[in-house]
C-alpha cells in the first residue's frame, strides 16, 4: 500500500491509501445497470464524464487498453461491458481507489489488471508493454487558480499536481505503433492539452461537448495517433441535455447520449451513437 501523506490524519479523514469497507460506499448502476460500481460515499465519485470517454473510444476485441488514473474502474469497465474480449489495465495513484477498482471488475465479472502506481513511476508490466489505446480523465481543475477540496480523495481526482503534459506525454509513450490517445477534460483547459497533444501526437480531433444548445462547450473530448498525419479537426458541439431546462425527475439527455448512458452505446466524434 501506499505510504499516507499525513493530509487525512490532519484533517482527521478516511485515508485513501486504506481499503473501502462495504460499508463506506453505495453500489451505483452505470450503463442503465449492466455496470455495478462501488463508489465511496464519501470522496471521489463518478459522474457521467467518464462514461461519456469510455463510449467514444473505438476499441475492438482483442485489443489492449490502458486507463491512466483510473480511480475506481468506472471507465475501463463500462468500456470493458461495452466491448468484449479487451485487455484491460488501469493505473491508479491512491492504493484504496486501485482495491476498489479491482472490486468492482470482481463485481462486474470483468478482467481488469490493476496497478496502484504514479505516473512517474509506472510498474514495469507497464513499462514493458504498448498498448493500443491508452485514455485518462485527468484532473480538471488547476490548483493555481482554485480551492482544493478538503477530502484527499476527491481533492487527488479532481485536482491533484501532475501537469496535463505529464498525462499526455505518459500515454504517447505507451501507445503501440498507430495506437490511440483519449482525453475528456474542461474546455477552459484546451489550450493546454492541445499544446501537450501536438508536441508527442498527430491526427488530433476534439469533440465539444455543451450541456444546452446554445451554451459554450463544458467539456472537450480529445483524441489523437501516435503515427498520425491527417489534419487537426474540430468536430460541431454534441448538446447532452434538450430543453432549457430539466426538471428533478430527468435530466432530458438528447437520444444520443441517452443511448450511450442508459443502454451502453458507443459515442461517436461527429454526433452519432
Amino acid at each position: 500500500m501506499t505510504a499516507c501523506c499525513g493530509y487525512c490524519r490532519i484533517m482527521k479523514l478516511k485515508c485513501p491509501t486504506d481499503r473501502f469497507g462495504e460499508d463506506d460506499l453505495s453500489v451505483d448502476d452505470f450503463l442503465g445497470g449492466l455496470v455495478k460500481i462501488g463508489q465511496p460515499l464519501k470522496g471521489y465519485r463518478a459522474g457521467v464524464d467518464p462514461v461519456l470517454l469510455a463510449a467514444s473510444i473505438p476499441a475492438k476485441a482483442g485489443e489492449s487498453v490502458l486507463e491512466l488514473g483510473c480511480g475506481g474502474g468506472v471507465a475501463s469497465l463500462c468500456l470493458g461491458a461495452r466491448v468484449s474480449g479487451l485487455s484491460l489495465t488501469g493505473v491508479e495513484v491512491q492504493a484504496g481507489y486501485a482495491d476498489l477498482a479491482r472490486r468492482n471488475a470482481d463485481r462486474n465479472g470483468l478482467e481488469f489488471k490493476v496497478h496502484s502506481s504514479d505516473l512517474n513511476d509506472l510498474p514495469s508490466e507497464v513499462l514493458s508493454q504498448r498498448f493500443d489505446h491508452v485514455f485518462a480523465n485527468p484532473p480538471y481543475y488547476n490548483r493555481a487558480h482554485s480551492v482544493p477540496a478538503q477530502n484527499i480523495g476527491r481533492e487527488t481526482g479532481l485536482g491533484g499536481d501532475t501537469p496535463l503534459s505529464k498525462w499526455v506525454g505518459v500515454a504517447s509513450k505507451r501507445l503501440a505503433p498507430k495506437g490511440q490517445a483519449h482525453f475528456v477534460q474542461r474546455a477552459d483547459r484546451l489550450a493546454e492539452l492541445l499544446s501537450a497533444v501536438y508536441a508527442h501526437l498527430g491526427s488530433i480531433e476534439v469533440q465539444p461537448l455543451c450541456a444546452r444548445r446554445g451554451r459554450a462547450a463544458h467539456l472537450v473530448l480529445v483524441r489523437a495517433n501516435k503515427t498520425g498525419r491527417a489534419d487537426f479537426r474540430l468536430h460541431a458541439p454534441i448538446v447532452l441535455h434538450v430543453g432549457a431546462t430539466h426538471d428533478e425527475s430527468t435530466k432530458n439527455y438528447n437520444d444520443i447520449i441517452e443511448a450511450v448512458l442508459r443502454r451502453g452505446a458507443g459515442l461517436n466524434f461527429g454526433g452519432t451513437a
